[in-house]
């Protein structure tokens, strides 16, 4: 059980505490079912140590929270989190340091190094999106394209690197996209079915020319998304929607290097997959 004081920090942050607690519980027991037999072997029972993970490169931090949960899992109860979520840091910056058991400490090391590295690194590259857009109107979002079992905390990391969370889950809101188009007919009659099944929910419709664009606009919706757009196509795009309502997010062929061209088209959203599936983790080790 993690304690009361680290629970509530989890919940003060937006996160759901038993949720981490089942998540680091489900890791350690992949991990280390059968105990840790190399420490048995090599480290007396009562050794006790200190010792600090270390950011090996410069990025952005998160999942803090996550691995203090490792290491009260595994019975380390003294420990202090240096860096904050959110947090830039250099190489070589301690990011927590901890005292207790040694089993224990390496017990935990290599899970807890896995959450860490993993949302630290979502949080440095959707960081990186967001210097290349800074000074636009436009927003960085991820998707839904995120590791089963770690939805939650990767959009969380992602807040943490400064981007926009899109769409947690299917009930969020009505997203329409080519095949949705393709079994109700045509982009009228998808979103007349989904407004007439559920009134008042956001409705945002993905559309491959601007053909389909005038008629989403037409029919009245709050996003469309454009994909697969080029730049000047964007632009024309962004000319037609100026006098709605409606706003506008680009996805696909987004990279960081056209990620400023995109977003200076007036585009309110860009749509970044790679935020969550393809992000390198940070260098992160563990220092006696």
């Amino acid at each position: 059980m993690i304690s009361p004081s680290l629970v509530k920090k989890i919940e003060t942050a937006g996160l759901d505490a038993a949720l981490i607690e089942q998540r680091v519980a489900q890791a350690l027991a992949e991990d280390a079912h059968g105990g840790d037999l190399t420490s048995k072997a090599t480290i007396a029972e009562n050794q006790m140590s200190s010792a600090y993970f270390v950011a090996r490169k410069s990025g952005t931090i998160a999942g803090t929270f996550v691995a203090a949960a490792v290491l009260e899992e595994c019975g380390i109860t003294k420990y202090d989190i240096l860096v904050s979520d959110g947090s830039a840091v250099e190489a070589g910056q301690k990011i927590i340091s901890v005292e207790g058991n040694t089993r224990a400490i390496l017990l935990a090391e290599r899970t807890a190094l896995n959450f860490l590295s993993h949302l630290s690194g979502i949080a440095t590259v959707t960081a990186q999106w967001m210097k290349e857009v800074n000074g636009t109107h436009t927003k960085v979002r991820d998707t839904r394209k995120t590791t089963p079992g770690l939805r939650e905390l990767e959009k969380y990391a992602v807040r943490m690197g400064g981007g926009t969370n899109h769409r947690m889950t299917l009930t969020d809101a009505a997203l329409i996209k080519d095949n949705h188009i393709a079994a109700a007919g045509s982009v009228t009659q998808a979103i007349e079915r989904v407004k007439a099944e559920f009134p008042g929910i956001e409705i945002e419709v993905e559309v491959d020319t601007l053909e389909q664009l005038k008629e989403a606009l037409h029919a009245g919706v709050d996003i469309v998304l454009l994909d697969n757009m080029g730049i000047e196509e964007t632009k024309a795009a962004v000319e037609l929607a100026k006098n709605s309502a409606t706003k506008l997010e680009s996805s696909g062929g987004l990279k960081l290097e056209n990620a400023r061209a995109y977003a200076s088209t007036g585009v309110d959203f860009l749509a970044v997959g790679a935020l969550t599936h393809s992000a390198p983790v940070l260098d992160i080790g563990l220092d006696f």
